[in-house]
């Protein structure tokens, strides 16, 4: 299923309102239970995020063939990666 446009805002509108990552991904993993959910830290991650919203990053997941990967195509998306920045000292 792919993630609509409208799908996307929701989840930025919601990301600039968290501060706690454990808080953002459960509420969003509820509301959005159609996508698979992976939380990291953006240091763990080399590419560019499709978003950044709040101390999140967002990257989209394509797990439809054999490998998943990240992707810049919200059609291709099947799930979010959620990457929390850390905040400098």
């Amino acid at each position: 299923m792919a993630l609509g446009a409208g799908e996307i805002a929701d989840i930025e509108q919601a990301l600039a309102s968290f501060d706690d990552g454990s808080q953002a991904y459960a509420t969003l993993r509820m509301k959005y239970p159609h996508l698979a959910w992976i939380r990291c830290d953006s240091s763990d991650l080399t590419e560019t995020p499709f978003r950044s919203a709040g101390q999140f990053d967002l990257h989209l997941l394509d797990s439809a063939d054999h490998c998943a990967r990240i992707t810049g195509d919200p059609a291709r998306a099947t799930g979010i990666v959620l990457a929390k920045r850390t905040r400098a000292p």
